[in-house]
């Protein structure tokens, strides 16, 4: 797994420590249209060539192919390079981009490789309930 030459390629990037010993990067590419498949899709641009970050679905520049914004996220796949603060190993892993609950708090949940322990990826600031 190789990490993104560019931000342009991504609906998201993070990078993130776990624990005190362990730390995560995470991302997901923007997937090619499947209509024309030229080019990737994203949210539609404004009046001001501003993207729409509160938009509802998700257009292809290209072809303007258009699809709703919780069926298409579904389909989309979070990309993690992670140190497990448990047993230090190195991995990476691929898991849906769907935030679940964990701890009290939304999260992109994976399981480290080796050891089997469940970590997350939460958003930035949030606390992890004990």
């Amino acid at each position: 797994m190789e990490l993104p030459e560019s931000m342009d390629n991504c609906f998201y990037f993070t990078r993130r420590k776990l624990g005190e010993k362990g730390n995560a990067v995470a991302w997901v590419e923007k997937p090619p249209c499947p209509e024309c498949g030229k080019a990737k899709m994203g949210k539609p641009k404004g009046d001001k060539g501003k993207t729409k970050i509160r938009a509802k679905e998700y257009v292809c520049p290209a072809c303007n192919y258009t699809v709703d914004k919780q069926e298409f996220e579904e389909t989309l796949q979070c990309n993690i390079i992670y140190t497990c603060p448990h047993c230090g190993k190195d991995g990476d892993t691929q898991v849906p981009y769907k935030r679940k609950t964990f701890k009290g708090v939304k999260a992109v949940v994976f399981e480290c490789g080796s050891c089997g322990e469940k970590l997350a990826i939460t958003k930035k600031l949030a606390n992890l309930k004990k």
